[in-house]
C-alpha cells in the first residue's frame, strides 16, 4: 500500500492542479474585470506546466528512455523545482499581492520583498551551482516562505481595515491568500529534514517513512489549497472596483 501510494502521489497532486486551473479557465471571462485574478489562473496553468516537466525524472533510469541523463548534473530535478517554484512561484505571489492590495505603502513594501528576493535568488544560485543541481536550496525555501508569508499578512491586515471586510466571503483574493498561508506554514518546516529525501539515481537511499509523511503533508496541504481555489473560482464575484 505504502508503495502503490507513494508512486502515484505525483499524478494525483497534478490532478488536482489541473482541476483547478481548467475551472480558473472555465470561469475566466467571470474575473475579466480583475486582471489580478485573471494573472492568477495564468499561474495554475504555468504550475500544471512546471509539474508536467518535472515529471522527467520518472523516465531518468536505467531501462527508461532518459538514462541517458544519468550521471549529468540534470539527472535530478531539483534545479527545475528551484527555478518554476522557489523563485518563480514566491516571485509571482510578489507581484499578485502587489495587484491585490490598495494600500501605497503596502504596495511599495510588497515590491520592494520581490525584487529584492528575485536578484538575491539569481545570485545565490550562480554561487552555489553544485548544490542547486544537487539538492533544494534551503535559503531559497526559508526566504522564499518569509516573503509569501509578509506579502499575506499585508492582505489580512489591510482586509481587516477596510470596508472589504464586509464582503470578504465573495472576494477570490481572501480564498487565495488564507490556504497560500496554511500552505507555507505547513511544508516550510520540511525544508530542514530534507536530507532524508534525498536520493541517487541507481539505489535509493531514502528514509521510506519520512517519505511517507512527508508525502501525506504534501497530500492533505495540496488537496485543501487546489479545492480551495477550484471552489473560489466557483463561489466568489468579481470586485466591480476593478
Amino acid at each position: 500500500m505504502l508503495e502503490f501510494i507513494l508512486s502515484h502521489n505525483a499524478f494525483l497532486i497534478w490532478l488536482l492542479e489541473v482541476t483547478a486551473a481548467t475551472t480558473g479557465i472555465y470561469f475566466l471571462k467571470k474575473y475579466k474585470r480583475n486582471s489580478e485574478t485573471v494573472y492568477f489562473v495564468y499561474f495554475l496553468v504555468y504550475i500544471v506546466v512546471f509539474e508536467s516537466l518535472s515529471s522527467y525524472v520518472n523516465y531518468v533510469k536505467i531501462d527508461r528512455p532518459l538514462s541517458f541523463l544519468i550521471g549529468t548534473k540534470i539527472e535530478k530535478n531539483y534545479w527545475l523545482t528551484t527555478l518554476f517554484w522557489d523563485v518563480g512561484a514566491v516571485s509571482f505571489f510578489s507581484f499578485y499581492f502587489y495587484k491585490v492590495l490598495q494600500k501605497p505603502s503596502y504596495k511599495k513594501i510588497v515590491r520592494f520583498l520581490g525584487v529584492v528576493y528575485t536578484i538575491f535568488s539569481g545570485l545565490y544560485i550562480l554561487l552555489h551551482l553544485d548544490l542547486f543541481f544537487a539538492h533544494f536550496l534551503i535559503v531559497l525555501n526559508l526566504l522564499g516562505a518569509l516573503v509569501v508569508l509578509l506579502c499575506c499578512a499585508l492582505y489580512f491586515i489591510e482586509l481587516l481595515l477596510s470596508e472589504t471586510i464586509l464582503r470578504f466571503y465573495y472576494a477570490f483574493e481572501f480564498y487565495a491568500a488564507t490556504v497560500i498561508f496554511i500552505w507555507w506554514i505547513v511544508t516550510t518546516p520540511l525544508a530542514f529534514f530534507d536530507v532524508y529525501y534525498t536520493y541517487e539515481i541507481v539505489e535509493h537511499y531514502r528514509d521510506k517513512e519520512f517519505v511517507f509523511v512527508r508525502f501525506l503533508i504534501f497530500l492533505f496541504v495540496n488537496i485543501l489549497m487546489y479545492l480551495t481555489y477550484t471552489f473560489a473560482f466557483i463561489w466568489c464575484q468579481p470586485n466591480k472596483t476593478n
